[in-house]
């Protein structure tokens, strides 16, 4: 990979990583129409671990929080807002990593296509927008039950499949649920953290026990400009989210979903 290529897909990794329109379709549409190989999952994966660091940092104080609420749920206690929510993120963490374990090799090899994201573009663009315009606002982010984060977990899991949007599809699931935008954005970001470091020590494990060389230049570059973008990003989200919606961001994938369509007919 040239030092553009790099700089390019970890911008595009970081600016649509937490918005909600999807980081992995883009991360395979933007090599398909520039004429570039694709740059593989390795890449991929490091590029999501920079945007690991910048909702470790941007969250830092809510994480304190809930590594606090984890002791007290180890400890037995679950008599804080805290402590339910960090147990709330673990279990809701669990579809995404079986399904992880399961089916990322076969989807890396049968799903990564401009067809595919197509369809998961436009379809969960629609559901999105619908569940924004209909979704409840009556509940708060300390009011997330376990069955609540169990199934925002399973959506989680969907978003293996590229153009879902990981941010995108768990906000959809939390809105359908009755949570407003700017709770569920922030419970979609702190969900993303264990699964996001799972998927990169995985991946991580592999590329040092690999026979080929790896360029560790490349990736620690990747990671860099991710981390960065990614947290600029962050911070736009959430001062925007509540007060626009999803409705630019569905329509985005809407229109995004045509043209790749159109040329790909």
């Amino acid at each position: 990979m040239t030092t553009l290529q790099i700089v390019v897909l970890a911008i595009v990794q970081g600016i649509t990583e937490f918005l909600p329109i999807s980081s992995s379709g883009h991360l395979v549409l933007v090599p398909s129409l520039l004429g570039w190989t694709d740059q593989g999952l390795a890449f991929d994966v490091a590029v999501h671990f920079g945007s690991l660091l910048a909702v470790v940092v941007y969250f830092r104080k809510d994480l304190v929080q809930l590594v606090r609420g984890g002791f007290s749920v180890l400890g037995g206690r679950l008599d804080t807002p805290w402590a339910r929510l960090a147990l709330g993120i673990a279990i809701g963490t669990v579809p995404a990593a079986i399904a992880g374990l399961a089916f990322a090799g076969w989807i890396e090899e049968n799903l990564r296509s401009p067809a595919v994201i197509v369809g998961t573009l436009a379809g969960y663009g629609i559901l999105m927008v619908l569940a924004d315009r209909f979704g409840h606002r009556e509940r708060t982010l300390d009011t997330i039950r376990v069955r609540d984060a169990f199934a925002i977990g399973c959506a989680q899991a969907l978003a293996l499949v590229p153009g879902t949007s990981r941010s995108g599809v768990t906000i959809t699931a939390a809105r359908l649920l009755g949570i407003p935008r700017t709770d569920a954005a922030r419970f979609s970001f702190l969900l993303s953290v264990p699964v996001i470091l799972l998927a990169s020590l995985y991946e991580g494990m592999h590329l040092v026990l690999a026979p080929e060389a790896v360029r560790w230049d490349e990736l620690g570059l990747g990671i860099s400009v991710a981390a960065v973008v990614a947290y600029l990003a962050i911070g736009f989200f959430m001062r925007v989210v509540g007060t626009i919606g999803l409705l630019p961001f569905a329509a985005y994938r809407i229109a995004l979903a045509a043209i790749i369509l159109y040329l790909l007919v």
